[in-house]
């Protein structure tokens, strides 16, 4: 078999944020701000990534859309850019330089799978409005992410998705074959993780926000400062612990700098 008959992944850094561990990791002593430099003792780095899926029947996929490069004029309305800065990004991160490394436009991707549809997972989904891309969604998180008047609930900024045609999942959804779309809610309504199956590479789990580290994960598993449903994200751990045990998957956590620099990441870099 070769690697063109195979599953094709690639994780694709798409610029790092900063913010107060806290937010990833439950700390009540403090909280800092970027402009708060006295209190930046566990003033941590957050990168993001997205993943292109390459099918052998000549699909493409991409899960996630990455942070958006007027990031300070998007977010400064929620007051979150003063709590998670995407400080620390070069050129050939943003999502578009890497569509152009390779060599895709938007349209060229069939299917967009957002794992939620926070502002540094959803930001550039715009790119694919009218492109004929399949969005594909959690239900219930279409249904919250729609819920609010006004500009922003959270971390939900709703012209990230306004507009946009969001086909919508209500459960453990196989989208092709080897790449199947998990529910697991508690990070916001309907926070999916992303199962890939791979020839070579085995099972791969990217949790996105279900998990953000290796930390969160434990045992025991640690809540975030960000959680809509505590309940439901220690059952949605629990879900994600028994897929790993049954296939000895690999869990990519969604915001790890640690994780992140022992994975192989940029185009040409694939897993299979």
């Amino acid at each position: 078999m070769t690697d063109a008959d195979k599953l094709k992944v690639t994780i694709l850094p798409t610029g790092t944020m900063h913010a107060d561990l806290t937010w990833l990791l439950i700390d009540p002593g403090r909280m800092a701000t970027a402009g708060q430099k006295e209190k930046l003792k566990d003033w941590v780095p957050v990168p993001t990534h997205v993943v292109y899926i390459e099918h052998p029947d000549g699909k493409k996929l991409l899960w996630d859309a990455g942070v958006p490069r007027d990031w300070e004029q998007r977010w400064g309305p929620t007051g979150l850019d003063q709590f998670f800065p995407v400080d620390e990004v070069t050129e050939d991160m943003w999502l578009d330089s890497r569509l152009t490394q390779l060599g895709l436009e938007p349209g060229d991707i069939d299917y967009l799978l957002l794992s939620h549809l926070h502002m540094d997972h959803a930001a550039n989904a715009q790119l694919w409005r009218d492109t004929g891309t399949k969005i594909i969604v959690d239900e219930a998180e279409k249904e919250g992410a729609f819920s609010f008047d006004g500009y922003n609930k959270g971390a939900h900024i709703k012209s990230d998705y306004d507009g946009l045609e969001l086909d919508t999942i209500n459960a453990d959804t196989e989208i092709l074959p080897g790449v199947t779309l998990l529910r697991t809610p508690g990070h916001t309504w309907g926070t999916l993780t992303l199962k890939v199956d791979l020839a070579d590479s085995g099972t791969m789990l990217f949790t996105s926000d279900s998990l953000y580290l290796k930390e969160s994960y434990g045992p025991p598993p640690i809540a975030a400062g960000i959680v809509y449903d505590t309940v439901a994200w220690f059952e949605s751990v629990e879900k994600i612990r028994q897929i790993e045990q049954q296939t000895g998957a690999t869990v990519v956590f969604g915001h790890s700098a640690d994780q992140i620099t022992q994975l192989k990441t940029g185009p040409g870099n694939y897993y299979t």
